[in-house]
């Protein structure tokens, strides 16, 4: 996973609040695994994206 590459073409900024814990977490990975923070958030944004294509109207809504 860490070949692969994340981030790339055009970028659009995003500023969000999150829990404090999920940020220290979100840092203490970036520490462990060298990977940058921009490229973790990718990476889950992009795994909690492909688990809900019903939020795009890919598939059906579910209950």
């Amino acid at each position: 996973m860490k070949s692969q590459k994340h981030n790339q073409g055009d970028l659009k900024e995003l500023a969000v609040k999150i829990e404090k814990q999920v940020m220290e977490d979100l840092e203490t990975m970036v520490k462990n695994t060298k990977i940058p923070l921009n490229d973790l958030v990718v990476i889950a944004l992009k795994r909690f994206r492909s688990s809900h294509t019903d939020y795009l109207k890919q598939t059906p809504m579910t209950e």
